[in-house]
């Protein structure tokens, strides 16, 4: 195995590098799709009660709702103009960066977690 890397290496240097690199990327993304299909499909993290730490993307995926809706419940529960940070916020940051109560946060994203599931049942997990 050594002696044909060392061939190919010795061959073409560029080519066998981009192979090597691709190779490792194509592992790591895949070895992380992995883990979050494994993460998301216990149950346990299916229809979680919101906690300040999370983020409205875990909220999305904890509750079947596709991440741009999510990010549209939001920016309506705030009432902020479209646009989106260029990082994850979570509920707390989210609620000390626009003034609001971190528990009546909570409760109106509850409310349309709620509102948005009974206008969209095909769209709920089990």
């Amino acid at each position: 195995m050594i002696s044909f890397v060392k061939r190919i290496y010795s061959a073409a240097p560029i080519a066998t590098v981009l192979l090597a690199l691709a190779l490792v990327a194509s592992v790591f993304f895949a070895v992380r799709a992995t883990a979050d299909w494994v993460y998301w499909n216990d149950p346990a993290h299916r229809n979680q009660q919101i906690q300040p730490w999370m983020t409205p993307g875990y909220i999305a995926n904890s509750w079947g709702i596709p991440r741009p809706e999510m990010i549209a419940l939001m920016l309506e529960l705030l009432e902020l103009p479209d646009g989106r940070p260029g990082r994850p916020m979570s509920v707390r940051r989210i609620a000390e960066e626009t003034g609001t109560d971190v528990d009546t946060l909570i409760q109106s994203i509850e409310t349309a977690i709620a509102v948005h599931h009974a206008a969209n049942p095909e769209g709920t997990q089990p």
